[in-house]
């Protein structure tokens, strides 16, 4: 099947320049430098990324959460009960259906996220220290377009494998 006109071509494709490798690698990197930051802070990276979520209103459930930190439903009930345990998220069931339990962000878990943010701010401030914010901004909207095409385009399913039996010759 050839590929369709646009921007990358087979016969000039490489890996290194593939959007999906360099976003995957930039997270393999981040990681590392994230976790560190937050190493003597009160919370661990990803319950400081799991309060930000409901921040932002990007998640409500553990569920969400999972989804958008691609993150095991079993590891995020485990981090959200460490949140709960320290009164800095609530849970509630939904009247609606009781099998959803909504995440809260109590006043003391927004004070938290607000207080550990300037680790994040003065670590993206320094790696984007030679970018110009016009170019910061557009690489934040292009990245951000990229997200919501990707939401948007639905997950093919795999065709089902076809059995080959091998006959004798």
């Amino acid at each position: 099947m050839p590929a369709t006109k646009g921007f990358y071509q087979v016969e000039t494709f490489t890996g290194c320049r593939s959007i999906g490798y360099l976003v995957r690698r930039l997270n393999t990197l981040l990681m590392p430098h994230a976790e560190a930051l937050f190493a003597d802070a009160e919370l661990s990276f990803s319950q400081w990324v799991i309060l930000m979520a409901l921040r932002d209103k990007r998640a409500e459930t553990c569920a969400d959460i999972a989804r958008h930190m691609n993150y095991d439903t079993g590891a995020i009930t485990r981090l959200v009960d460490q949140l709960e345990k320290r009164g800095l998220v609530a849970r509630t069931r939904s009247t609606t259906d009781r099998r959803i339990v909504h995440l809260k962000l109590l006043p003391q878990g927004k004070a938290m996220a607000k207080r550990l943010t300037p680790l994040i701010v003065d670590f993206w401030n320094r790696i984007l220290a030679d970018v110009s914010n016009t170019d910061a901004e557009k690489l934040i909207g292009l990245l951000t377009g990229l997200n919501a095409r990707l939401e948007a385009e639905p997950v093919p399913t795999p065709a089902p494998k076809i059995s080959r039996k091998r006959t004798a010759a």
